[in-house]
């Protein structure tokens, strides 16, 4: 089943808030992504670097750490949440707001916009977690609860799924969600990344 890209996010089997982001792709496959203290980016793969002049939606930073914050999305409203995150604003209306002000992709699938915020803590009251999702027909951003996970897709059930996300670190996750467990069903991976947060948040990627 081709899913498009996916993200997950929440708490995983260890009881850790985490993110985790992959890539998957028909049109442009030659794409990994690099990771830098607070961000993970997707870029064209050396060689492909004249891949973003046929489409301005392939490289884009996928994660953001935004004091104690993690954002996650796959375009360029990672930045727009980050920016919105960094002058106050609570996590729901950040999503939202730029989920809508930047709408779906006007590309030839009407791709979706898919984002999620992770603001960990160790019990409810501290804890906070949102997934949302804009397409063409609907904007939707909703809270995920204390101790769960979630993945959502761009071209799947397009709504948060549940899902027990066993990786434990940051390295493990990012290969998680690239083909194990139920990510596994999904086709044409290309790169992922996640970050897990233990004290503070770390990032990895993984690049086949």
């Amino acid at each position: 089943m081709y899913t498009g890209r996916i993200l997950s996010s929440g708490m995983n089997s260890d009881g850790k808030p985490f993110v985790a982001y992959r890539v998957s792709s028909r049109s442009f496959p030659n794409r990994r992504c690099l990771k830098a203290d607070d961000s993970a980016s997707i870029v064209p793969k050396e060689g492909y670097e004249n891949d973003i002049y046929k489409s301005p939606y392939i490289a884009y930073n996928s994660i953001c750490i935004v004091g104690d914050m993690a954002v996650v999305s796959n375009g360029s409203q990672t930045d727009v949440i980050a920016d919105k995150l960094a002058v106050g604003m609570n996590v729901r209306d950040a999503l939202a707001y730029s989920l809508l002000t930047m709408d779906y992709e006007k590309d030839d699938y009407n791709t979706p916009r898919i984002a999620a915020v992770v603001v960990p803590g160790d019990n409810e009251e501290e804890y906070d977690c949102y997934v949302g999702i804009v397409n063409d027909s609907k904007l939707l951003v909703e809270q995920v609860p204390f101790g769960e996970a979630v993945f959502i897709s761009t071209y799947g059930s397009q709504v948060p799924d549940k899902v027990e996300f066993e990786a434990k670190t940051s390295t493990e996750a990012a290969k998680y969600i690239f083909d194990e467990g139920v990510f596994a069903e999904y086709e044409k991976p290309v790169t992922s990344c996640a970050a897990v947060f233990d004290g503070e948040w770390t990032i990895d990627v993984y690049n086949p």
